[in-house]
């Protein structure tokens, strides 16, 4: 387990998940974890997450992942981008656009965390902190 990167974390635990066709998936909870299966779900990566407080000291958080009816996974890859050792943060002007827009990028901004195409409407830049397609 990796205790260093906690979202890096998150993102193996779904992309794994997702690759072995499973229903759902449980990670440990923080805001900024609750926030990115927002935008997931927002973007339609995912069909819905549950808090559960009972969880250990901290809670979890229950991912329900999305299949096409002929079971492929909504998500095809997921990449941690800024990481604890080495953290990426660009301006408005310099957001990647992932698969010239079929993907998202997300992003953690002065207004919290947000999907790519969101932060160029409010135009401000923040940290990457993966991109999904």
């Amino acid at each position: 387990m990796s205790f260093t990167d906690p979202i890096g974390d998150m993102l193996t635990r779904i992309r794994n998940a997702s690759a072995a066709r499973h229903e759902k998936v449980l990670v440990p909870a923080s805001r900024l974890k609750l926030r990115i299966a927002e935008v997931l779900k927002d973007e339609g990566y995912i069909k819905d997450y549950v808090v559960h407080k009972d969880e250990g000291k901290q809670g979890a958080i229950s991912i329900l992942l999305k299949y096409s009816p002929d079971r492929e996974p909504a998500i095809s890859d997921i990449k941690r981008v800024s990481r604890p050792g080495l953290r990426r943060y660009v301006p408005t002007g310099e957001i990647p656009r992932v698969l010239n827009g079929m993907g998202v990028a997300i992003l953690s901004t002065s207004k919290g965390v947000m999907a790519d195409r969101d932060a160029r409407k409010q135009k401000v830049g923040g940290e990457i902190i993966c991109t999904i397609w």
